[in-house]
């Protein structure tokens, strides 16, 4: 079943992305082909230039805190199993640990490395990483699968606490909301928001058989949602018929 993330904050949208780069990086570094090994290496770039922007490591290690915190004050309460939470302190933990033992600024050792940095200056002008622009990069792509995986392994080893951090966070707020079953009249739904803690993300979930993507306009006040469809021309096209999905919304 599809679904569809929608953050209502920059902290939220940051963590996404970030935790989108971090999912390509991973599933690259096991291909074996040159290329498959370019792109996880381009997402690492993608990544200091997010984190380059964000001090984000002080932050995650407080909502940690704060989970753990929240977790642990949750014990005693018959409707939640003792496992269940000793299990998600346990995770919270893990990835605030690492993280915490981390010195200085996220991923300073890949901007200390001039080699990566070269290839980094150069990837933003398009095609700038052509073999006459970069022949140790042409060089070092015509390794063996084997030496190119250990490298980019050894390259974003440094940025792993934050992508743990970044996975148990977002578990927890993906977690953190009710599931309820909507309809779409005719393709678009529209919901007013209130209460006194403003959600920070919804998620919407589609059947697999619903040839349809949704479209969302939202913040702490009201959510929009317009589904639409891909014509043959692959430009989207609004969905005219009532469509059933299931929404969440999520909070810390």
């Amino acid at each position: 079943m599809p679904s569809y993330d929608y953050p209502f904050n920059e902290r939220i949208r940051t963590l996404l992305r970030l935790e989108d780069l971090f999912i390509k990086v991973l599933h690259n570094i096991e291909g074996e082909h040159e290329f498959t090994h370019h792109s996880a290496l381009f997402s690492i770039f993608q990544i200091l230039d997010i984190i380059e922007r964000a001090e984000l490591k002080m932050d995650l290690l407080q909502e940690l805190d704060r989970q753990k915190m929240v977790m642990n004050n949750l014990r005693g309460n018959p409707s939640i199993q003792e496992q269940v939470l000793d299990d998600l302190v346990s995770d919270i933990e893990s990835a605030a640990h690492p993280l915490r033992n981390t010195p200085g600024k996220l991923g300073q050792s890949l901007r200390d490395n001039e080699w990566l940095m070269s290839i980094k200056q150069r990837s933003v002008i398009p095609g700038g990483v052509c073999e006459f622009d970069l022949p140790s990069y042409h060089y070092w792509l015509g390794l063996s699968n084997e030496r190119r995986r250990q490298d980019i392994q050894t390259w974003i080893s440094p940025l792993m606490p934050l992508y743990n951090a970044i996975r148990i966070i977002l578990h927890i707020l993906r977690g953190s909301g009710a599931t309820t079953s909507m309809t779409a009249i005719n393709g678009s739904y529209q919901q007013m928001l209130g209460g006194a803690k403003p959600a920070q993300m919804l998620r919407v979930e589609i059947s697999d058989e619903v040839p349809c993507f949704p479209e969302v306009s939202a913040n702490k006040y009201a959510i929009n949602i317009r589904f639409n469809s891909l014509d043959n021309a692959q430009r989207p096209r609004p969905c005219d018929h009532d469509i059933h999905f299931s929404l969440t919304l999520c909070n810390l």
